[in-house]
């Protein structure tokens, strides 16, 4: 049986859990109810997948059977309901989830840093295509507030849209600069006319390698408003 403070929990087991803390449901239920609140925004979405969690908190006795329901021609459905240690096993989860950053790895900024090995144009055009998208989220998620709070929906249920929004804009807003600064030239791509001469062989190193010349006693000294040398 897992600990309390069980790290493991996966965000579709997370989302099975409280779920579960509200009542009894069986996994195609469950699968409907996160589509219609629009989990999807949070959680990746599958009903196959889900269905395995479900096994699984199971097998860990996070979960217990309570029934098998049969709908005229329909296959069985069984019914789950959450146990005390997944209650636990949850709430804790939560509670390390939201005290403490953690690093995600989102795929994006990766693209960004390898982003200088495609044409300067093409960067554009592709990230005016993101900007797009990312408007249409902005667009659905300012819809789906304006309808929670027309139907007086309490808050606490529906932060974490108030929060996607937040970080969208936020994106969209930085995106339009960094492809403002690509178009009127101002951040220097290495096919740009005349850009690749001014770089000597040090600085192009330090382009690629500046992570690896940004060393953990100058990051330290940094932050402490230390001044730090041509050197450091």
């Amino acid at each position: 049986m897992p600990t309390q403070a069980d790290p493991t929990l996966t965000p579709m087991a997370i989302a099975v859990l409280a779920l579960l803390e509200e009542r009894p449901m069986h996994p195609y239920e469950m699968y409907q109810l996160l589509l219609q609140r629009r989990e999807d925004n949070l959680v990746k979405l599958r009903a196959g997948s889900l269905y395995h969690t479900v096994s699984r908190l199971a097998d860990r006795n996070l979960v217990q059977e309570t029934g098998i329901e049969r709908a005229g021609n329909r296959p069985e459905r069984t019914t789950y309901r959450i146990t005390p240690a997944g209650t636990a096993a949850v709430r804790t989860r939560i509670a390390e989830i939201l005290r403490r950053p953690v690093r995600e790895y989102p795929i994006f900024p990766l693209a960004l840093a390898e982003a200088h090995n495609l044409p300067a144009d093409e960067v554009i055009a592709l990230l005016g295509e993101r900007i797009t998208q990312l408007r249409d989220n902005v667009e659905e998620l300012d819809v789906i507030r304006e309808w929670a709070t027309g139907k007086g929906v309490p808050r606490r249920y529906w932060i974490s849209l108030e929060y996607l929004r937040s970080q969208t804009a936020h994106d969209l807003e930085w995106l339009d600069g960094l492809v403002q600064d690509l178009r009127d030239g101002s951040l220097q791509w290495e096919e740009d006319a005349g850009a690749a001469p001014c770089l000597s062989g040090e600085a192009r190193d330090l382009g690629h390698d500046w992570g690896a010349a940004l060393t953990a006693e100058t990051l330290d000294a940094l932050r402490k408003g230390d001044t730090v040398g041509q050197n450091g």
